[in-house]
């Protein structure tokens, strides 16, 4: 037996990580990534995505294509309803969905947008969810489906108004694309699939390319005026903001797609038992029975924060729910969050109390999102 005690793996690094060094990152651990939380500053980053562009690597996030060939993509696409509730058969070619995965009790294994490219399906997945979200589809599928991870490739998210500025000023026709469609464009000889979409309620796209590609084209992005770098900590500001879940805070296995306000993402025809995905059953007795909790907005009242895993509690200091995210929202003036408290207490402008630490900080239900969306459909 050793003597010494065992360390934690090395942490990887995304094809940028030279480039954010360059332009003085503060790295910190992540997802088992050594990724950028901050540049100049979270506010500054803020500020300028809602204001002009900003680049953020997302290259630790999972690529995978859906691998058929004795299907056609109509038996493809069918395959793939079984193991999501999305409409993945009603998906049209150039187009993207935001799904998720789930168990037999309907909890969420993950969150996950599927794409078309018009010739297969590409999947893009939470980085700490890689490995268990491969063993659950290859368990799910049916026989003759296979799920490929692509480590040759990796995603940028451009976002803010300026997006389109900026990246319209080197590929033309993404300025046609309306909010969650694809196309295949080239940036100066490379080849970069795009999807109008993101993660911060802003305007923007999210580039897919070859990992050797991501460093030039992500430097050609920052040659751009409007483009500066912006690190997780704006990015979790920004999509707190936007009321939109982080996958391990807002959403886990134990977490329904009713309970979390994610409904809209199932199409009409799937709300019933007999959806034909996992879970199923639990989701429509949930639609026609009520959660016993509900996710909604929180805003603090004064200047301090609650950070995830606070208690929420009602005046009387009954206990309601975890507050799952929290933070201080720049756009917004104050400290905000996210969490689960009973259908009886999701009423906007109803008292709450976030115990942070042992100290009571009076709190109350906000509408999400807190800041209004300003994607282009």
């Amino acid at each position: 037996m050793s003597d010494t005690a065992p360390s934690d793996p090395p942490l990887a690094r995304t094809p940028l990580h030279a480039l954010h060094v360059a332009h003085g990152a503060r790295m910190v651990p992540f997802a088992g990534f050594e990724m950028p939380v901050q540049y100049r500053g979270m506010i500054a980053e803020h500020e300028h995505t809602r204001a002009a562009a900003s680049l953020f690597d997302v290259a630790h996030m999972g690529i995978a294509s859906v691998e058929a060939p004795d299907r056609s993509l109509e038996e493809t696409a069918a395959a793939l309803e079984t193991v999501v509730p999305g409409g993945i058969t009603t998906l049209a070619p150039d187009r993207s969905r935001y799904t998720f995965l789930t168990n037999d009790r309907a909890g969420i294994v993950d969150d996950l947008f599927v794409s078309h490219t018009g010739s297969g399906f590409t999947l893009v997945l939470n980085a700490a969810r890689i490995d268990t979200d491969l063993a659950h589809l290859q368990e799910q599928l049916p026989s003759g489906v296979r799920i490929e991870l692509r480590r040759d490739r990796g995603l940028l998210a451009l976002q803010g108004p300026h997006a389109v500025n900026a990246l319209g000023r080197l590929a033309p026709e993404v300025r046609e694309l309306s909010f969650m469609d694809g196309a295949t464009v080239s940036v100066d000889g490379v080849d970069v699939r795009v999807s109008r979409s993101g993660y911060t309620g802003e305007d923007g796209f999210e580039l897919a390319a070859a990992a050797d590609d991501l460093a030039p084209l992500a430097e050609r992005m920052l040659a751009q005026e409007e483009v500066a770098f912006a690190g997780l900590g704006a990015r979790d500001s920004l999509r707190l903001e936007a009321g939109l879940c982080l996958y391990g805070q807002d959403l886990d296995e134990t977490t329904t797609p009713v309970e979390a306000g994610l409904t809209w993402a199932i199409p009409k025809r799937r709300r019933g038992p007999d959806g034909g995905y996992p879970g199923a059953e639990t989701v429509a007795r949930q639609l026609e029975q009520g959660p016993e909790r509900v996710r909604v907005g929180v805003r603090l009242v004064g200047r301090r924060l609650a950070r995830p895993g606070a208690e929420l509690t009602d005046p009387d200091t009954a206990p309601l729910g975890p507050l799952t995210s929290g933070s201080h929202g720049p756009t917004v003036g104050g400290p905000i969050g996210m969490g689960y408290v009973p259908p009886t207490h999701t009423e906007p402008g109803t008292p709450l109390v976030a115990v942070e630490r042992g100290r009571p900080l009076d709190a109350q239900v906000a509408a999400l999102p807190f800041v209004p969306h300003r994607v282009v459909r």
